[in-house]
């Protein structure tokens, strides 16, 4: 079968209509989208059967052809089953934790022990484990 994406008045001929959807992924920039289609199947004038993908009441290109990222134009998209792009996220609005800011943790003070001084790392402090020790 061809593909011919944009043929006027074909719309209402078609023998079958079969309906799929994917989920996207863009590896240049990471956004994730699904789309469904209605995939219109129909035969011309010389008993030649071709296709037409139909997305939002619009005729399309074939998403398997040459997908592009409906944010950033890039091609190098991964085609996968319907429903990957939103159990993702779906997933990860399930495990949202905040995670604290960045910065020095201080424990809180011991009752009846004095505050200890901090300590001030250097380099030579953090190294110490992975120096060898001099052979006697």
């Amino acid at each position: 079968m061809t593909e011919i994406a944009g043929q006027p008045g074909l719309r209402g001929t078609a023998a079958a209509v079969v309906h799929e959807s994917y989920a996207f992924a863009c590896m240049r920039c990471g956004h994730g989208w699904e789309q469904s289609y209605a995939i219109e199947h129909h035969t011309d004038a010389e008993g030649q059967e071709f296709v037409v993908y139909v997305a939002e009441g619009r005729v399309v290109p074939s998403p398997l052809s040459r997908p592009a990222c409906v944010n950033c134009d890039g091609h190098v998209v991964r085609i996968m089953r319907a429903g990957q792009v939103s159990s993702v996220r779906s997933a990860a609005e399930r495990h949202h934790h905040r995670v604290p800011q960045a910065g020095p943790v201080e424990a809180p003070p011991v009752p009846g022990q004095a505050a200890p001084e901090p300590h001030h790392w250097h380099l030579s402090d953090l190294l110490h484990p992975f120096q060898r020790r001099a052979a006697g």
